[in-house]
């Protein structure tokens, strides 16, 4: 049974229509979703390389959508929804592929990942009925949440091809459909698009490296203590920790989430610090 079924505390998360959107992305509007967001200022693990009994004291996990929830915490499932997975391009309908002006794939360069074309409303609602499966798959599992990453693609696309306002049309679909199935959403990093997380839908945050890039105190001006933070780096987490440590949820990984009993994992909290 979900967490977010026993939970005492819950939240109602009404979900809005984006502005950004054309009549064409309308799907249909959900009722006044009942959601429940992670706990504040929590113990969390970030668990995406590979699952793993979480460390005791743990109470919030994120997990890859291919996992399975653990058993008594909060879980936070995760989907690459912006971006294929790496050599996975050809899970896609070629033209669901971001292409530059030569026809090529455009390819997030860090990571080796395929764009994908978001930028009409026609191919958004394609590209979301495929991710609305894995959604739907981490609520039959009984995940609590939703972590849907590279919302801030377009910022890595060649000029001219995405936007902002692409973006945030895409990710309102994604709500809609996370709030339908009774799942909260998170925004993954995008401080930019911060400011317009209640009109998208959006219910927490998930934020990579704030502390090393001095942004946390702007996501929670956004999210209030909503806020799940991974640094990567001790300069980072001991900013994060200083700054905002009795507020937020706030955990160091190693760069690779390596699981636990292998090498090169790395995690630590603010008690360290």
């Amino acid at each position: 049974m979900p967490l977010s079924v026993i939970l005492a505390a819950t939240a109602f998360v009404a979900v809005s229509c984006s502005g950004s959107a054309t009549d064409a992305d309308s799907s249909p509007k959900t009722a006044t979703a009942k959601v429940s967001t992670p706990p504040v200022h929590a113990s969390v693990d970030y668990q995406l390389g590979g699952a793993y009994t979480p460390p005791k004291g743990v109470s919030v996990v994120s997990r890859d959508h291919t996992a399975s929830p653990a058993p008594g915490v909060y879980n936070i499932c995760y989907v690459n929804a912006f971006q294929a997975q790496p050599d996975a391009e050809g899970d896609w309908d070629a033209d669901l592929l971001l292409r530059d002006r030569s026809g090529k794939v455009v390819m997030d360069k860090d990571w080796g990942e395929a764009m994908l074309d978001i930028g009409t409303p026609a191919k958004r609602a394609r590209i979301a009925e495929k991710v609305d499966d894995w959604i739907d798959a981490c609520a039959d599992k009984g995940f609590d949440a939703v972590e849907p990453d590279n919302y801030d693609s377009y910022t890595r696309a060649p000029h001219g091809l995405l936007n902002a306002a692409d973006a945030e049309a895409f990710q309102t679909l994604l709500a809609r459909h996370a709030h339908a199935r009774h799942l909260a959403i998170a925004q993954k990093n995008t401080l930019e698009l911060a400011k317009d997380r209640k009109r998208v839908g959006l219910d927490f945050a998930v934020v990579e490296e704030c502390g090393q890039y001095n942004e946390c105190g702007s996501y929670v001006d956004a999210f209030g203590d909503h806020v799940i933070v991974v640094e990567y780096t001790e300069k980072g987490m001991k900013r994060a920790c200083a700054g905002w440590g009795d507020r937020i949820s706030i955990v160091r990984r190693d760069l690779d989430v390596t699981p636990a009993g292998h090498d090169g994992y790395v995690r630590e909290t603010c008690d360290r610090y």
